[in-house]
């Protein structure tokens, strides 16, 4: 049964009045990755095309070529998209390189205002330079890192009992990284239903970001920091500080004592498959697999609980993901392109998107009294959206995650070196990309 909520939401988008149209229709494309909401957003774009008139076409990419794919589109001036969804990364270079059209004026004269949206998608989706008044994006999807585990597990008395036998405490959700590691742990190599199962399923990823995005987690947590908070691009001792080698070295023993074997080079689908064939008993995603994991007939429907990442011995945050929607400046479709904008800013759209399995920004959504209840896991996306931090946003946001990529990677799967020669040889790769950027 769907909430009054959710009901009232529908209802909204059902009554809402038309946009203005241009004067005449167009055909738009926008850019995005190929996953999951993708898919919600072309059904909630239908909405559009009757109330617009505009016919809207769609470019999805998977995530492991995105990138490659779309800044060659950006840095080549291509016209294939009208509207582009670029990674929260991209915001430095899609504002100093004039890929994306600032869009202050558009947002004044629509009354689009940027204090409706969560504080730190507007800072990680929207503003170059990052903390000041200038918009090269609307945030179009909150999205972060949490876990996924499985509560039926967790639940049963036989296995409280061995856990409690073991650690001396009660089975659940991990307050800290050290709990959890000892439950994933704990599961590693134990029999369920007869099945030899694993602890976790955590991001490995060479190619393109993903180990970034996975070892971050515990790297903030234990102290890591991306600059001197006082002098930017000041690394030393920030990056490679004594907490953040405790971090790479944390994340290094979870890969080897507690993930499945042959789990080298694992991102989010990879995880995603082990979680729902039941190989792991927790899962390090994006929270946008939240919707698919409630859904699948063998780990939904009250199988599974979600919880935020755990908190360190220097600090509790998690990392951002989401992204924000862009018009790109060479498009010859700006106008229209603009309408969409205004299109999904309203709040009605944003409860369908909501709905639909897509992760609103907006405030008047995610601070409505019965949105904590509308679905399983959406207090924890709350929660988790509250401790975000994000990777550099830099123009050279490729360059600098190239380097870690290939640092961390070489360190935790690869076992090559120390922690504290991977964070200091990481130091030294980004200082060379700040100094031909001249920063430094």
């Amino acid at each position: 049964m769907k909430s009054t909520y959710m009901m009232t939401a529908v209802a909204s988008v059902l009554v809402a009045g038309s946009l203005p149209t241009a004067a005449a229709a167009e055909d738009l494309t926008l850019c995005w990755a190929a996953w999951d909401p993708a898919n919600a957003l072309v059904e909630l774009s239908k909405d559009f095309e009757v109330q617009s008139g505009h016919k809207m076409s769609f470019e999805f990419v998977p995530w492991t070529s995105f990138a490659d794919r779309m800044l060659n589109e950006l840095n080549s001036g291509g016209q294939l998209c009208d509207l582009m969804i670029g990674d929260s990364q991209w915001i430095g270079g899609g504002a100093e390189n004039g890929h994306y059209v600032k869009l202050n004026e558009f947002f004044d004269a629509n009354d689009i205002d940027m204090a409706d949206f969560i504080p730190a998608t507007v800072t990680g989706y929207a503003e170059w330079p990052k903390n000041t008044p200038n918009y090269y994006a609307l945030p179009a999807f909150g999205d972060v890192v949490g876990w996924t585990y499985r509560k039926d597990w967790f639940e049963r008395p036989e296995i409280q009992e061995a856990f409690q036998a073991k650690y001396g405490r009660k089975l659940g959700e991990p307050a800290t990284l050290e709990e959890l590691k000892d439950i994933a742990q704990f599961f590693q190599g134990r029999e369920i239903d007869g099945t030899t199962v694993y602890g976790a399923a955590i991001y490995t990823e060479r190619g393109s970001e993903g180990i970034t995005m996975g070892v971050t987690n515990a790297l903030y947590n234990y102290g890591f920091q991306y600059e001197n908070p006082d002098k930017p691009y000041d690394l030393e001792g920030f990056v490679n500080s004594k907490g953040a080698v405790s971090g790479l070295e944390f994340y290094k023993e979870l890969y080897e004592t507690a993930t499945p074997p042959g789990s080298s080079n694992w991102y989010m689908s990879e995880d995603i498959d082990a979680y729902k064939s039941g190989q792991v008993a927790l899962q390090m995603n994006f929270a946008f697999i939240w919707p698919g994991v409630e859904a699948d007939p063998n780990v939904g429907g009250g199988k599974s609980g979600y919880f935020v990442n755990p908190k360190g011995p220097a600090g509790h945050f998690a990392q951002l993901g989401g992204q924000g929607i862009s018009v790109v400046a060479y498009s010859e479709k700006q106008d229209a392109a603009l309408e969409y904008i205004k299109w999904f800013a309203q709040p009605e759209i944003q409860s369908r998107w909501w709905e639909l399995g897509g992760y609103s920004a907006l405030r008047a959504v995610v601070e409505d009294p019965g949105f904590a209840d509308s679905q399983p896991y959406a207090q924890t996306f709350l929660d988790s959206m509250a401790i975000v931090k994000d990777f550099w946003a830099e123009p050279a946001y490729a360059d600098l995650l190239l380097s870690m990529q290939e640092r961390v990677h070489n360190f935790v799967v690869a076992g090559e070196g120390t922690a504290e020669e991977a964070l200091d040889s990481l130091v030294k790769d980004w200082t060379e990309v700040f100094e031909d950027e001249g920063k430094l």
